[in-house]
């Protein structure tokens, strides 16, 4: 049991933290503990992701089989925790602000945590199931957690019924994997594939888990719920739902397409090249016409999804490694666009229209500055660390011989800097009157500065990253 326990510590912390600050706010009461109740929230998370670095790694599957530590999985770990802890501590001025500061809101999103740590270190589906289950009923929730406020109640309502409906296509799917093969766990199937000649059911099994997976991971055609539950949701939410969950998602969907599914990636490639092709195509597109700066990077994030899954369609240990680069490039590209748009106010209401960032250099040059160039990033101008991601995935998927998706990508490329670069010129060059009077706290400051500076630094070495992505590429392939 002992040998069990030592590689579940990070996973058994988080969840007597988050039960012990549960049982102290519902009983004590406490005012003092509830003004700290986000900072503490993000020592907890920090604390938890210095124990997933000091958790010993294994090869082999754990638990029964049902259960992975290794370097894939505790890279995936160790950045959805840090980053979820620098969003907790972001959220706390917007919350105070606009009068949502409750125990709820760092215990749900400690617990949606909890659920990817289990979704990323899962290694049999009904493992994977209860994981997308943790962490997606914390995010229906947190969606509506502004419950005086029409449109976040409506987010999380459209939250739901769609997600409940991608977790039925799940489990369907996942009913079929076990008929065809006899087993849920992913090294039993994928050995299972290559003896196996009921490939119909297999196929269809493995069209509805990739369909269910792709519409938690917001790509075409599963979209849809996207730019609504992004523009309704708090802004803190949105900030955790455009991020984190994308990186667990992510990780995920790599592991049930080479740890499960490996062996008949042709079968599975062109899946990869539709959602990757549809989502850079409706992504670009569809924020042309945007205003409201949180739909905006909605769409925004669906095209981006596509730019990564190019890597996985790619089928190789480059293309793999290209597609956790551009997770980990992105993440860090939106925290900072999320620590500016956070105090977006005007008389301390927040305000999403583009149009109200007009001459906003004139009063903030600096922050200014460091917001475009993350803007000029997230639109792939070279020689940032956005175009040199995205560089990555595209070389992958040219040497595995679909060029026609790379040209795609570089003309939605092009398409997508007309947004971005839109934002630019109204903050620099617009005759309109800004309506922005809110300063960013030392806090917001400090994480816009350090991403500016990462995508600026990133261009030399993608911030040591490569060959920690490149060993957990091999962790998983291999």
């Amino acid at each position: 049991m002992s040998e069990i326990l030592k590689f579940i510590v990070p996973e058994l912390f988080l969840v007597i933290f988050n039960l012990s600050f549960l049982s102290v706010m519902l009983f004590v009461k406490s005012n003092k503990i509830l003004s700290h109740g986000n900072n503490l929230s993000a020592i907890a998370l920090v604390i938890t992701a210095t124990l997933v670095y000091l958790n010993p790694v294994d090869p082999d599957p754990l638990i029964n089989g049902f259960y992975t530590s290794n370097e894939f999985t505790a890279f995936f770990k160790m950045l959805i925790l840090s980053l979820s802890a620098v969003i907790v501590y972001l959220s706390d001025t917007y919350l105070r602000k606009n009068n949502l500061l409750k125990y709820e809101f760092p215990i749900l999103i400690n617990f949606s945590v909890f659920g990817m740590m289990i979704v990323i270190s899962s290694n049999d589906l009904m493992t994977l199931y209860l994981g997308i289950e943790i962490q997606s009923l914390s995010l229906y929730i947190i969606a509506a957690y502004r419950r005086d406020n029409l449109k976040s109640t409506e987010a999380g309502l459209k939250y739901f019924i769609l997600g409940a409906l991608s977790s039925g296509l799940l489990l369907y799917g996942v009913s079929l994997v076990y008929g065809a093969t006899g087993s849920t766990q992913f090294h039993t199937i994928y050995k299972a594939i290559m003896y196996t000649d009921r490939t119909l059911g297999l196929q269809i099994g493995m069209v509805f888990l990739l369909s269910a997976i792709a519409f938690k991971f917001a790509a075409f055609p599963f979209h849809m719920w996207t730019p609504d539950v992004y523009d309704g949701s708090p802004t803190p939410v949105t900030a955790f739902m455009a991020i984190v969950p994308k990186l667990a998602i992510g990780a995920i969907l790599a592991k049930v397409l080479f740890d499960v599914f490996g062996g008949i990636s042709d079968k599975w490639q062109l899946i990869l090249v539709f959602l990757s092709g549809g989502s850079m195509i409706i992504g670009a597109l569809g924020a042309i016409a945007q205003r409201n700066i949180k739909r905006l990077l909605g769409y925004s994030s669906i095209g981006h999804v596509g730019f990564a899954l190019m890597g996985l369609a790619a089928v190789s240990p480059e293309g793999l490694s290209g597609f956790i680069i551009y997770l980990f490039l992105y993440s860090i590209m939106m925290l900072g666009i999320f620590a500016f748009i956070l105090n977006m106010e005007k008389n301390g209401v927040l305000v999403t229209d583009i149009y109200s960032l007009a001459k906003y250099s004139e009063s903030n040059p600096a922050t200014s500055f460091a917001f475009s160039l993350i803007l000029f990033s997230l639109a792939g101008i070279p020689p940032l660390a956005g175009f040199i991601c995205k560089l990555y995935v595209m070389m992958a998927i040219i040497n595995s011989g679909l060029a026609y998706l790379a040209i795609i990508g570089a003309i939605m490329s092009v398409v997508g800097a007309f947004y971005y670069l839109r934002i630019v010129y109204i903050v620099y060059f617009s005759e309109l009157e800004g309506n922005l009077d809110s300063k960013l706290p030392a806090g917001h400051l400090f994480v816009l500065f350090l991403s500016s500076m990462a995508i600026v630094l990133g261009t030399y070495n993608l911030l040591g990253v490569e060959p920690i992505t490149r060993a957990a590429a091999e962790s998983l392939l291999y």
